[in-house]
């Protein structure tokens, strides 16, 4: 795993919440949508946490995230 690879990562978690109807998923919704795994999901998470773009809440026990406005 390297800086390039999270990056990608961040990108299609991105792309994945830009073409939901609500700019909102679940985590299990975005692993099957994106195929990464959970970590992948988590390092990418953290990447577009410290940019700004995503926010992230629970929900009936899942991480769902949300674009931020």
């Amino acid at each position: 795993m390297n800086i390039e690879t999270i990056g990608t990562w961040a990108g299609e978690v991105y792309k994945a919440l830009e073409t939901a109807d609500t700019h909102t998923l679940g985590l299990k919704l975005l692993k099957k949508v994106t195929k990464l795994k959970k970590d992948e999901l988590m390092a990418a998470f953290g990447w577009l946490g410290r940019e700004g773009k995503i926010v992230l809440t629970t929900d009936d026990e899942e991480i769902v995230a949300k674009l931020a406005d």
